[in-house]
């Protein structure tokens, strides 16, 4: 029938998520936290993992006292981690796997930002070592790329199981369907750029972002005959505590008036505010949380990293 199709699209079907289990490490600040307060808000049980358990455990009480006062069935539960690990990878898996029986979508999302550089002035090779290479610690550049880009392959493996658990539940959503197990990878629109200025000058991030877009469709191959996909997102300029530490409030938001200070250009502008303000060149939360929501909930979609970066690779050079 068909009242029975245009129910099947509606958007109320289609993005309901009750029963979903997702699993978001950084999922309390920046990015992280608008995939996961977006998951919640449509009916997700949601876990998230940081590296703090007091900023965790007032992050979930503010968002689950709200989705109780609005009547959204969804919930936070923080827990702190170090995903960078291998060990701490196992132990994530067997802690989450003790508060629920399976997991419906891992986000591999945490991630830092490290070793900026000034570009040289002086057009010297010399003056390119001192400006690239003196003070960039071996520390620095291990500990982006473990967390950036090593920690998510440890995740992936260590979280397969309770992946798996949710394929064979045979669980069907309350649209008639039932999400397919899945892992998402937060790269960045850094991955594929030629221009280190959309970076914030830092070659550590680039290179772990490199490795993130490749690993997703390498993996995504490697795990067909499970039936475990594995797709990305690479944002281009949001506002978050990582490209604009000290603006975010009580609610983990930023806010900021003039986006120019980052040295690239966005073309894409967001609607103008309602209390009269500029228009700023950012992704928004629902930018984030749309993309989210339709990687989870279709089936046809494998090995992909969907760039949301506001045009910005349209302007300057790139790969993608």
């Amino acid at each position: 029938m068909a009242e029975a199709i245009l129910t099947e699209v509606h958007v109320s079907n289609m993005f309901d998520l009750r029963g979903a289990v997702a699993v978001v490490t950084g999922g309390g600040t920046g990015i992280g936290l608008m995939i996961s307060t977006t998951l919640i808000s449509n009916g997700a049980t949601v876990i998230i993992i940081g590296p703090v358990q007091a900023d965790l455990d007032r992050t979930c009480k503010l968002y689950n006292d709200a989705a109780e006062r609005t009547g959204k069935h969804g919930r936070l539960y923080g827990i702190e981690g170090d995903i960078s690990k291998k060990s701490e990878a196992i132990r994530l898996a067997e802690e989450v796997g003790k508060k629920v029986p399976h997991v419906t979508v891992l986000f591999n999302n945490a991630g830092i930002s490290e070793g900026k550089f000034d570009r040289p002035t002086e057009m010297t090779a010399e003056a390119f070592k001192r400006a690239y290479f003196n003070d960039l610690k071996e520390e620095t550049f291990d500990r982006v790329i473990h967390t950036n880009a090593v920690g998510p392959y440890w995740l992936t493996f260590a979280f397969l199981p309770l992946l798996e658990k949710w394929k064979e539940s045979g669980y069907r959503g309350l649209g008639g369907k039932k999400f397919a197990p899945q892992i998402i990878m937060t790269s960045s629109m850094n991955g594929w750029t030629k221009d280190p200025a959309t970076s914030g000058f830092t070659f550590p991030y680039l290179y772990s972002k490199s490795a993130i877009g490749h690993a997703t469709e390498t993996l995504a191959h490697e795990l067909l005959p499970l039936g475990i996909r594995v797709n990305g997102i690479a944002p281009g300029l949001f506002l978050t505590e990582m490209s604009a530490p000290g603006t975010s409030d009580e609610l983990g938001v930023s806010r900021l008036n003039n986006t120019s200070k980052f040295g690239f250009q966005v073309p894409c502008f967001q609607p103008p505010p309602d209390d009269g303000s500029q228009p700023i060149n950012a992704g928004s939360r629902t930018d984030a949380g749309a993309l989210a929501l339709f990687l989870v909930s279709n089936w046809f979609v494998n090995g992909e990293t969907v760039l949301i970066d506001g045009g910005t690779l349209l302007l300057h050079p790139s790969s993608f």
